[in-house]
């Protein structure tokens, strides 16, 4: 059987997923300065914004909120330890989990990190509404795809 060919793609501006790939890299770039500021990679951030969230977490837990491997995880979680932003200990209720806590240097940072909100703002010339209800529509669109190939759950 032969296949017929595809065609050409359209142009990468005309691709929703480019779209949105190369505004999350515009947006980590706006966020460097800052996280470089105090230390940490955009990831390490991700994952201290899921403890100030609800703190105390199994690496499982915090691994599905971030759509990670758990493998992926460890290392993070490892520097993270070795900066005093996070402990990691067994859970007495079962050995196999491993439970990760806010230090209290990781949960002082929180107001530290609280700057990336504003210059994500300034950067973007947009309105507070604007960027909630783009990130609605973000949220909105990520959700029904996973809904549809299964495989993550929203945090929200």
């Amino acid at each position: 059987m032969t296949r017929k060919p595809a065609g050409n793609p359209p142009p990468l501006d005309d691709q929703l997923c480019y779209a949105i790939y190369s505004a999350g890299i515009a947006i980590q770039r706006v966020y460097k300065p800052l996280l470089d500021g105090l230390g940490l990679t955009y990831p390490q951030y991700l994952v201290l914004n899921v403890l100030w969230r609800e703190d105390e977490q199994t690496v499982g837990g915090i691994a599905e909120k971030l759509a990670l491997e758990s493998s992926t995880l460890t290392p993070l979680l490892k520097r993270l330890e070795a900066a005093g932003l996070v402990r990691r200990t067994r859970n007495p209720e079962n050995e196999r989990q491993v439970i990760v806590a806010l230090s209290d240097k990781g949960r002082s940072m929180q107001s530290e990190a609280g700057c990336l909100g504003e210059a994500l703002l300034a950067a973007s010339t947009q309105t507070p509404q604007d960027l909630a209800k783009l990130n609605r529509d973000t949220r909105n669109l990520r959700d029904a795809i996973y809904a549809q190939i299964g495989g993550w759950t929203s945090i929200s």
